[in-house]
């Protein structure tokens, strides 16, 4: 269950919204990378003190991936560089981060530099940043003080009865865990096929992939992300030229291949990116090309990993 009470935190005075909530003063909708942007992470850490919170855990993690949505101009590491490593070793769903981290989060995504998370305490204490500026807190107390902290910031706490990026509980789970006897399982089929590839999600928008055979499946498996979800398609095709000619005009793909030195790469790509592409890959080993449409993509198998106790907590 979410925090009972939830508060939407922003810097427009309701005075300026019309009957149907629609705001019409004059604050933009960016932020000033100042005074503003600062009053928000103050009122944020006033909840959380209120609430006795100084730790959160990150949920479904994001970044930006091949589409940029953020208001401001991409930036490099999609605001995360200084706060995680360049791999993203410490942001996966699931890792616990001191408050000030969690404040810091909060600025990259009030930014729209292209990270973005759930911050979220069990069901005692949440953070969401949605568009424009609006920031949902939620408590397990009506944290009266943080309440008027945050007047006093300049900036106006509205009670809702819930935060409209909550988590839906009935999203359905992935198809099974991937647990013993899934690997069991993978493992037979590789002895048939010879070969998979994985796609493995530690992120979402980012993707790590690998070229599975019995012989490194305890290395792959070892290294993956935690609570990843993972993805298995056919193996990739030797006959790189092939895979190319089959590409349809108009249609956009996940390109996805072996170059010389072993790692797979992989890239989106239209029917204007083809020419460029087939010269980026002229070395490859192998290749598939994957339909980014989704009643057209059709993988072997999918499913997440669980936790150490075997309990499956990835919302996916």
């Amino acid at each position: 269950m979410p925090p009972a009470f939830v508060h939407r935190i922003t810097k427009y005075d309701p005075a300026d919204r019309d009957e149907r909530g629609h705001y019409t003063g004059t604050e933009d909708t960016d932020s000033d990378h100042g005074p503003v942007e600062a009053a928000y992470l103050a009122a944020v850490a006033a909840f959380a003190e209120a609430s006795g919170i100084d730790r959160l855990e990150i949920r479904e993690p994001a970044v930006t991936g091949s589409v940029h949505f953020g208001v401001e101009p991409p930036v490099g590491g999609d605001g995360l560089g200084g706060l995680f490593p360049p791999d993203l070793a410490g942001y996966y769903d699931g890792a616990e981060v001191s408050l000030p981290i969690a404040l810091e989060l909060v600025r990259a995504m009030l930014r729209g530099q292209g990270a973005w998370c759930r911050l979220e305490v069990g069901d005692r204490f949440t953070v969401h940043v949605g568009w424009d500026q609006y920031v949902y807190v939620g408590s397990d107390g009506p944290c009266a003080d943080a309440v008027a902290r945050t007047r006093e910031l300049g900036l106006f706490p509205e009670p809702l009865t819930a935060s409209p990026y909550a988590a839906e509980s009935d999203e359905p789970e992935p198809a099974e865990p991937a647990d013993e006897d899934f690997w069991a399982r993978l493992r037979t089929e590789l002895a048939s096929r010879q070969a998979l590839l994985l796609e493995e999600t530690h992120v979402r928008n980012a993707e790590r992939w690998h070229r599975l055979t019995t012989a490194n499946l305890d290395a792959v498996r070892a290294g993956l992300g935690p609570r990843a979800l993972l993805t298995f398609w056919p193996d990739l095709s030797s006959d790189v030229g092939a895979v190319l000619a089959a590409l349809s005009p108009e249609d956009s793909v996940e390109f996805v291949w072996e170059a010389q030195d072993g790692t797979i790469r992989h890239a989106v790509v239209d029917d204007t990116e083809y020419q460029e592409l087939t010269a980026l890959v002229a070395d490859a080993r192998a290749a598939c090309a994957l339909s980014l449409y989704t009643d057209e993509r059709h993988p072997l198998f999918v499913a997440a990993l669980p936790d150490r106790d075997g309990v499956l907590r990835a919302r996916w």
